[in-house]
């Protein structure tokens, strides 16, 4: 295959940057914090690692089914461009409009808060400069990939090492250095009871989020047909054993109770360890942890955008890649400029159930995909989600059940997102009207 594909990217990324991206593109602040969220809404340490596991489990399945579709389409775009071959344009416009408005947008400005918070906890900081902080951790991201995707892509690499290192201590210092009981571990909370498991799968599912960002940069992966399925497999594997075992080192310190009650576990387990100065250090390597998540959500996010202006589907401008550095530079500002205008506007709550929502709505909708290229498409490709249709029934059919139970649990912050998708099928229109000519797929697949 070319190095440089139709779209004019340039196949820079190798298999260790994908399997970075797809790491990097899950493991962000939630680790960190959801956990204690999540051990309010159950009842022992037994089930918030089931809660954990099963999402892993699920989101597993979902990034088989984004393997089989990067396998077939190894293009730039990722769930637009699915979503518009399968359903027609207006469905990839709604996801492209909710993506910009609520899903990575949101996602992105929700972990730079997160970033925001341990960051002026390390440097004593007043509760006003978090906001200015976000902001500014979204422009510097943002700025460093105006430069060319490797160099943002070498910048991904180390966050996501120093991470994965911030992590390892974790770990260490929870199940060896504080000493682990297995019975403690797993034990029932008497304080916990006739919590929903819906309540405690919001926050799990956003922590496991992200993975579908490697194929929006499908046309920037060397061998992509064999490389993403790969990496996608491999990296998801990775995150479900790192997201146990940091469940496991919380419980074994902090015990269920004490996590339940931890609105930072991390830096709360390393204080127990070695004071101040642990619970400091682990700050220093969640704020690094989530300025990668930042960086993957807004580099993917923009591809999209990209292709949508080349489709005719949004502002042409966007669709502009920088002539040297082949980066589309135009809707990587316009990304990050509404990311920061969300995390200066909003509270970390409040894009955290937005987010969680429409992403995960939007994931469903990319797997449904898989039933109409299996249909459809019989071109040979080298790799097909195993247990078809099962798999794919199963991953659609849970979200389906958390979407309907968050509709009634939840109903402001999830209909404030389905009205966003609404108003977007007469701006759809409006723009086919406006610039009849235009708004048609300009490549093929």
């Amino acid at each position: 295959m070319s190095d440089t594909p139709a779209s004019g990217y340039v196949r820079r990324l190798t298999s260790w940057d994908a399997a970075m991206i797809v790491v990097g593109g899950i493991i962000g602040g939630g680790i960190f914090l959801n956990p204690g969220i999540a051990a309010q809404r159950t009842e022992s340490g037994l089930a918030l690692l089931l809660v954990w596991v099963g999402a892993g489990v699920l989101t597993l399945i979902g990034a088989l089914c984004y393997a089989e579709l990067g396998a077939r389409r190894p293009h730039a775009g990722g769930s637009y461009v699915y979503l518009r071959e399968a359903f027609g344009s207006l469905a990839g416009f709604l996801f492209g409009w909710t993506m910009l408005l609520v899903i990575y947008s949101g996602s992105a400005a929700a972990v730079a808060t997160i970033f925001a918070s341990y960051a002026s906890g390390v440097f004593g900081l007043p509760p006003g400069t978090i906001k200015p902080l976000a902001a500014g951790a979204l422009v510097f991201v943002a700025g460093i990939n105006l430069f060319g995707l490797k160099l943002g892509a070498q910048v991904q690499n180390l966050f996501t090492l120093l991470k994965l290192l911030a992590v390892t201590v974790l770990v260490v210092c929870g199940l060896f250095l504080a000493g682990a009981n297995g019975a403690g571990v797993l034990a029932t909370d008497p304080a916990r009871g006739n919590v929903g498991f819906i309540g405690a799968a919001l926050p799990v599912l956003f922590a496991y989020s992200g993975f579908t960002y490697l194929n929006n940069l499908a046309g920037e992966v060397r061998e992509p047909q064999r490389t993403l399925p790969r990496s996608l497999f491999f990296g998801m594997v990775a995150v479900i054993a790192v997201y146990a075992l940091v469940n496991i080192a919380y419980l074994a310190v902090l015990g269920h109770d004490g996590l339940a009650l931890s609105n930072t576990p991390a830096a709360d387990v390393m204080n127990r360890v070695f004071g101040p100065a642990g619970a400091k250090v682990i700050a220093i390597g969640i704020a690094i942890s989530t300025l990668g998540f930042c960086n993957i959500t807004l580099v993917a996010g923009a591809r999209v955008l990209q292709v949508m202006g080349d489709d005719g589907l949004f502002f042409r401008s966007v669709a502009r890649l920088h002539p040297r550095h082949r980066t589309p530079n135009v809707a990587l500002l316009l990304l990050s400029g509404w990311a920061v205008f969300l995390a200066m506007t909003f509270n970390f709550g409040q894009l955290l159930d937005y987010a969680t929502f429409g992403d995960w709505l939007a994931c469903a909708a990319g797997v449904v995909t898989i039933f109409w290229y299996r249909w459809k498409d019989k071109t040979s490709v080298t790799f097909r989600v195993p247990g078809y249709p099962l798999l794919p029934l199963i991953f659609v059919g849970v979200i389906a059940w958390i979407v309907v139970a968050t509709l009634l649990a939840k109903p402001i912050q999830a209909c404030i997102v389905l009205a966003v998708m609404i108003v977007g099928v007469p701006v759809f229109y409006f723009w086919r009207r406006m610039f009849p000519a235009s708004a048609l797929p300009s490549q093929s697949p």
